[in-house]
């Protein structure tokens, strides 16, 4: 039976085809491989971490730094979600190319040494969320093309080498939180257009040749909670009045701008963290209007400010800093600056009033220990009536922001040799279990513009945030070290140490590792308004983490994932194979029903005739199953043997060639006009098979040869 055998074959052709286009649609998009290797080629990567981008398929193969996203998209293809470049000593270009990532949502170069410009094609990646190029070695003017990124949400382009205008287009920028462009050689004003961004949570333009004026506009803002425009050159500008008219405002930092004026009175201003004008030329007085209570710095040192000191002042119970040194001011100092504040063990106060005009003190000069109190330079010190006045006019004062030692292994008093530090082991500061030795995960971290300028206090605070948002347990969280840095900002290395459990686990699974990293390098901490926004500098894997591939979390298309949309294929196919299969089987069975209407047509009329129909396994038996023995000739149609029937009537039966096989039809025809030949001359048609894919002619048996050999006279008796 021939077209059986055709239909299996043909369902699982089909099957082996939907096998194969699922296959295909685990690929990379084509244009977006391009693109990848082009960004390669654009690079220098001198530790050859981009080694295993020469090889394979950018989301099948896991190329480093390379995400994809879990789900095939609607056009059949694999498409790159985030490309994670931080940190890897990478130099030379970046590629115009990178356009083509057409589903890209994170782009992050951070902390390389990567120049040149930035392609204005960047701004057709209309998906992109996070672009993260600060720390580099980038120059050139911005491109007003990025005004086109309407889903940005975070735009860092702070530590570089950027010059010229910020451009106007930027204020189409609707959905942006965070404008880092800070420690940049930017120039011009800024534009009013940024007012139109209404969801802007953090701008910091710090750092920067900015001139012109300030826009008054920028107050309006509903959201900004940082404005820092530190170190930019306002050319006598006023601070417009309408800044204090800040709705959620927490950090203004506009020192050293070269501003003018009078201080705006920001007493409406309701959580008011940190204010920062100093090294500006501010004249007039400090108005008298109460600060917010939530205020920690207020730095006004540097100016022309005249009058006292308000009384406003002696009544901010979270006040951790008071600059008015080198200013103008006079009067008195009132002794309820620290009287009336109620200081925690770690809090710290530093009161810096040098180099003014301030010739008596309003009560008595004793502050706690707690309050660092500077008086040089003014009257109080050559007043001689003043008791312990000379303690506080000495210039060297105390540095109380200093760094406290937070060595994680030395203030336990465990056995060195049980916890292989080598292999980056080291015991647990804080864990609940005595000399708990894991492996930490290292982290470099820094707050980019913090609302305090004191530490210590909210370091407890700083864990808590840090450990809740990654639900772990406060003391699996060690602070080792922090500094300030300029800015002000505050860099800290982190160690988290894996939970204390019945099974000691002295490790964090990969899983964990994958998990903790990627909050960290996407910026999934909720905002705070005391800490600010911050920054992942490292990562740090080694020893036991040395292992873990980030390509290989959850945004990856891993084995197992390519193993199961395989296996789902297979069985996809194997469905519509037995869809097509049940299809063509019964359109065939409908075709055998009219073949074999028809065969019994003609065959019956065969039977009328006389011709008789014989089985396979009839003639089978009749000459030996065919055996050579049985052997009389062979012709072009096929060999003849030599068989005897069941009745015992020898016969010639004619068995075709596969070569020689007519259609059904045609030998059944044939066999129609044989049976109708009768001559004296000829051998009689006895009957016919056509079963099991054979044709054969069953005709009576001539003993004496062949005609040919009674013709070539060779058959003599």
């Amino acid at each position: 039976m021939v077209f059986p055998q055709r239909l299996y074959l043909h369902a699982l052709l089909v099957a082996c085809c939907c096998v194969l286009l699922l296959a295909h649609a685990q690929r990379t998009h084509p244009s977006e491989v391009t693109a990848l290797r082009s960004v390669k080629r654009s690079l220098l990567d001198p530790k050859d971490y981009l080694r295993n981008w020469n090889r394979g398929d950018p989301c099948r193969s896991n190329w480093t730094g390379v995400i994809c996203f879990n789900e095939i998209g609607t056009d059949d293809y694999l498409h790159v979600r985030e490309l994670l470049l931080m940190n890897m000593n990478l130099s030379g270009t970046l590629s115009p190319e990178l356009q083509k990532l057409a589903h890209l949502e994170i782009l992050d170069f951070m902390w390389n040494n990567i120049s040149g410009s930035i392609p204005n094609e960047i701004g057709q990646i209309s998906s992109l969320v996070l672009l993260l190029l600060n720390g580099n070695k980038l120059s050139g003017t911005l491109p007003s093309e990025l005004g086109y990124l309407s889903n940005l949400n975070r735009f860092q382009i702070d530590e570089n080498n950027i010059t010229g205008p910020i451009p106007k287009s930027f204020s189409n920028l609707k959905k942006v939180k965070h404008l880092h462009f800070n420690n940049n050689s930017l120039t011009g004003q800024i534009p009013v257009e940024l007012s139109n961004l209404t969801n802007i949570f953090h701008v910091l333009l710090d750092n920067n040749k900015l001139s012109g004026n300030l826009p008054p506009q920028l107050s309006a803002l509903p959201n900004l909670q940082i404005l820092q425009l530190d170190n930019n050159n306002f050319s006598g500008s006023d601070i417009p009045a309408s800044y204090g008219n800040f709705s959620n405002i927490l950090k203004l930092s506009l020192r050293n701008c070269s501003l003018k004026g009078a201080l705006p009175d920001f007493s409406k201003i309701r959580h008011l963290k940190y204010l920062d004008l100093s090294w500006n030329e501010l004249t007039g007085p400090i108005p008298s209007s109460n600060f917010s209570k939530d205020v920690t710095t207020i730095n006004l040192s540097n100016n022309i400010l005249n009058g006292s000191i308000p009384q406003s002042f002696s009544d901010l119970p979270l006040l951790q800093m008071l600059l008015l040194k080198n200013n103008m001011l006079s009067g008195s100092v009132p002794d309820s600056l620290w009287k009336n504040i109620s200081f925690p063990k770690k809090a710290r106060l530093l009161l810096d009033l040098r180099n003014n005009s301030l010739s008596r003190v309003q009560g008595d000069l004793t502050p706690p220990q707690n309050v660092t109190l500077r008086l040089d330079g003014n009257l109080i010190c050559t007043n001689g009536s003043i008791s312990n006045a000379n303690l506080f006019c000495e210039s060297k004062g105390k540095e109380w922001i200093s760094l406290p030692n937070n060595s994680t292994n030395s203030a336990l008093d465990c056995p060195p040799l049980a916890c292989p530090t080598p292999d980056f082991y080291e015991y647990s500061p804080a864990s609940p279990l005595r000399c708990f030795c894991a492996a930490p995960l290292r982290i470099g971290y820094r707050l980019k513009s913090p609302s305090f300028s004191y530490f210590p206090p909210y370091i407890d605070q700083f864990g808590e945030y840090v450990t809740d948002f990654l639900q772990m347990e406060p003391y699996q969280l060690w602070i080792d070290s922090y500094q300030w840095e300029k800015g002000p900002r505050l860099r800290m290395y982190l160690k988290l140490f894996p939970k204390v459990n019945e099974t000691y686990t002295r490790t964090f699974n990969e899983s964990e590792v994958l998990r903790i990293r990627g909050i960290f390098a996407s910026w999934r901490f909720p905002g705070s308004d005391l800490f600010g926004p911050y920054e992942l500098l490292n990562f740090t894997l080694q020893g036991p983490y040395s292992y873990v591939n980030f390509n290989s979390e959850r945004k990856g298309v891993s084995w197992r994932r390519l193993a199961a949309i395989t296996a789902g294929a297979v069985v996809t196919a194997v469905a519509i194979s037995a869809v097509v299969a049940a299809l063509l089987l019964r359109r065939y069975s409908k075709h055998e029903r009219e073949i074999s209407r028809r065969r019994s047509s003609s065959k019956a009329s065969l039977l009328n005739s006389g011709i008789r129909g014989f089985s396979f396994k009839e003639l089978a038996e009749a000459t030996d199953d065919f055996s050579s023995s049985t052997l009389v000739g062979r012709g072009g149609y096929g060999k003849v043997y030599r068989g005897v029937l069941s009745d015992n009537t020898v016969a010639a039966i004619k068995r075709a060639d596969e070569g020689s096989l007519q259609g059904e039809k045609e030998f059944l025809n044939e066999i129609e006009l044989l049976s109708r030949l009768h001559h004296r001359n000829l051998v009689s048609l006895i009957g016919y098979c056509d079963e099991e894919s054979e044709q054969m002619l069953v005709y009576e048996f001539m003993s004496n040869g062949t005609l040919r050999d009674w013709l070539s006279g060779s058959n003599s008796q």
